[in-house]
């Protein structure tokens, strides 16, 4: 097998012809995901993917009949402006190559140039507490700032902060699917939404799996090694001790990339796995800088809040600033009315219409830059 995938990444590349990706999405819909079948029908039909097709599949594919039309499953291609690209294409991204079992094709939505960005790959638990939320906000916006692209996954939870965070400090997000990327089957269909922003704010969603294909017990699992297979690190925010955001650090460790872990309280079930990750050697993180100096070469300058100019509307806008700007943990509203010495109404009016103009955000009863 090893072979088969170097051969498959040494090959020249191919002018796309649109016809024969037209039937690798086909072959690719029948064999749902299945790793190795593409990367033999590669090798032995030399990607004419329309002869393959009209080859006999049966002992490829034993308990499949083709009951599946090429023209009617590329319009669904076609329709949503999906990219097909497959691994000896010049697109694909350099750094999935490297992982020891590659997907042999991405579909993507948006923007295919950041699939090759210095990324980090930000996975944790669907049911993330208030402490996994502010670790995030505390984390996510200096990494951010300093140009580096958020890897995650769309779920509910921790993936869903960590697009959201990215998109907010206009940072390019990819979101990876464990299902197809076309609107109708995107999970969780709540965040249908988000994805869309993701494709409009120059991010990008994509996945291995062609339109149309449902996600399944093995398909999320899966789909977590091209979460670390983009990243030069993972960073596992909130997790329990059986969950995908482990199962993504594994693969991490697998494809010889960091893993980092922010510790949490040891009687929390969404800390236990974090803390476990620590235990066994990833490094631990309590601020953005401990991600950051391990890639000195690689990523921009990023402003600390310290740096950052307060540009006030008022004088009570800019002593608000000034506390949050000094703190760096989500700050009370009691606490700054303490010390900024203004009125609990002024702060609580001003707050208000800063959090309107996204001036603020509000984490729990707390609020922070």
């Amino acid at each position: 097998m090893l072979q088969k995938l170097l051969l498959m990444f040494i090959m020249p590349h191919m002018a796309q012809d649109k016809s024969q990706l037209k039937y690798l999405n086909a072959i690719n819909k029948l064999i749902a995901g299945k790793t190795g079948v593409l990367e033999i029908l590669n090798e032995k039909f030399n990607s004419n993917w329309k002869k393959a097709w009209e080859s006999n599949l049966s002992k490829f594919l034993p308990k499949n009949i083709k009951k599946i039309n090429p023209d009617m499953e590329w319009l669904k291609i076609e329709n949503q402006k999906i990219q097909i690209i497959p691994a000896y294409d010049k697109d694909y991204p350099e750094l999935l190559k490297e992982i020891p079992v590659p997907p042999f094709l991405l579909y993507v939505r948006g923007n295919k140039e950041i699939l090759n960005n210095f990324s980090l790959g930000v996975v944790g638990t669907r049911r993330l507490t208030e402490y996994g939320e502010m670790a995030i906000l505390k984390i996510l916006p200096e990494i951010c700032q300093a140009n580096v692209t958020i890897v995650s996954g769309l779920a509910l939870g921790i993936d869903t902060i960590a697009h959201k965070t990215a998109l907010e400090f206009k940072t390019p997000t990819i979101a990876v699917l464990g299902t197809g990327i076309d609107d109708e089957i995107i999970y969780p269909a709540q965040n249908i939404s988000l994805a869309h922003r993701i494709i409009k704010e120059g991010g990008a969603i994509i996945s291995e799996y062609a339109p149309g294909t449902h996600g399944t017990p093995f398909s999320f699992p899966q789909r977590n090694r091209i979460i670390s297979g983009l990243s030069k690190g993972t960073l596992v925010i909130e997790a329990d001790i059986k969950s995908g955001a482990l199962i993504t650090a594994k693969y991490a460790v697998d494809q010889n990339r960091d893993v980092f872990a922010v510790p949490g309280n040891i009687l929390n079930r969404t800390s236990r796995g974090t803390n476990l990750l620590i235990k066994r050697g990833a490094k631990p993180i309590l601020e953005a800088s401990d991600v950051l100096e391990e890639y000195p070469d690689k990523i921009q300058n990023s402003k600390s809040k310290t740096q950052t100019e307060i540009n006030a509307e008022n004088e009570v806008e800019k002593k608000i600033l000034e506390v949050l700007a000094n703190s760096d943990e989500p700050v009370s509203i009691d606490n700054i009315i303490r010390v900024s010495d203004l009125s609990s109404q002024e702060v609580s009016t001003q707050l208000v219409l800063m959090e309107i103009k996204k001036k603020v955000k509000k984490v729990g009863n707390k609020y922070l830059l």
